[in-house]
């Protein structure tokens, strides 16, 4: 797909709607990974040795129904679930993704961007949750494999309000993994923190039977300070403005950007947690490559 054809499919009232985002994440998916071969459906002929009881959002298809019957219990055959994860989605909701570039804002990046992973996760046939967090509100909808359910977070992800800052609130994070079972954790964000409270919660995710991934996005202006004359820039979070002169400032600023990015990344990977920088202005076809690596290493 050309780079125009694919930023025609952006437009703020396809991504607004469940089916318009729905046409884009399956143009986007089967666009860039149709030469991929995806991974095999477990087959019927398979031997089993290990079970676990049924939980609520396990896929009803895994049940061993030989088991019920005899036992009136319902178990979930272990091995058959073996090469499936839970994929959770994590979004900054803050207000700082409102920022917009070419009729495209951060927020509507990162809803084209889950709606692409969460496609793709579903045809993986891996559970698929979504969180989305700012300092008014937590939104959360647990990983499921329902058909669905993928509906449903598309609509979540359309319905999630930006407010407010990232929250500061330390115990927020254990809400969101699962130290028992195997998970792929993609948090989307701007990296836009006051201090440091958005690496550190990061941080508190990772645990040794999981993945986490930072997606770090950023305006194509924002990376290169393409800015002529007087500018005056509003703090999305806070209101407040600054009137700078843009050719005497974009020196100090690119210094102090670049600082901040490698900073934050050296961070992220000393803890093995994983990053990626995607510019609004780029393809998300990279995303799918690079979930598909993080996926593989959970298997």
């Amino acid at each position: 797909m050309k780079r125009e054809e694919y930023h025609q499919l952006l437009k703020p009232e396809l991504i607004k709607t469940v089916s318009g985002l729905a046409l884009i994440a399956r143009v986007i998916v089967d666009g860039y990974l149709s030469g991929l071969q995806h991974s095999n459906n477990v087959g019927s002929g398979m031997e089993f040795n290990q079970y676990r009881n049924y939980e609520p959002g396990d896929d009803l298809r895994l049940l061993d129904w030989k088991m019920l019957a005899r036992s009136g219990r319902y178990y979930i055959k272990q091995s058959e679930i073996e090469t499936n994860i839970a994929v959770k989605f994590i979004l900054d909701s803050s207000k700082s993704m409102l920022h917009t570039e070419e009729n495209l804002s951060k927020m509507d990046f990162a809803r084209v961007l889950i709606a692409s992973l969460a496609y793709l996760s579903k045809n993986q046939g891996d559970a698929v949750g979504l969180f989305a967090l700012n300092d008014q509100q937590l939104y959360n909808m647990y990983p499921k494999v329902q058909k669905q359910h993928y509906n449903r977070l598309l609509e979540g992800l359309i319905d999630i309000e930006n407010k407010g800052k990232w929250p500061v609130n330390p115990e927020t994070s254990k809400h969101l993994y699962d130290r028992s079972h195997k998970e792929l954790i993609f948090f989307v964000t701007d990296l836009y923190e006051q201090d440091e409270e958005i690496i550190s919660f990061v941080k508190r995710l990772k645990t040794p039977r999981n993945e986490v991934v930072v997606l770090h996005l950023m305006g194509k202006n924002e990376l290169d300070f393409n800015y002529e004359g007087t500018v005056t820039f509003e703090d999305l979070e806070t209101g407040a403005r600054l009137q700078v002169d843009a050719k005497a400032a974009k020196k100090e600023y690119l210094f102090a950007l670049e600082e901040m990015m490698k900073k934050a990344k050296n961070t992220l990977l000393a803890n093995d947690i994983g990053y990626h920088l995607f510019r609004l202005d780029e393809n998300i076809g990279a995303a799918l490559q690079f979930f598909l690596k993080k996926r593989n290493k959970l298997i």
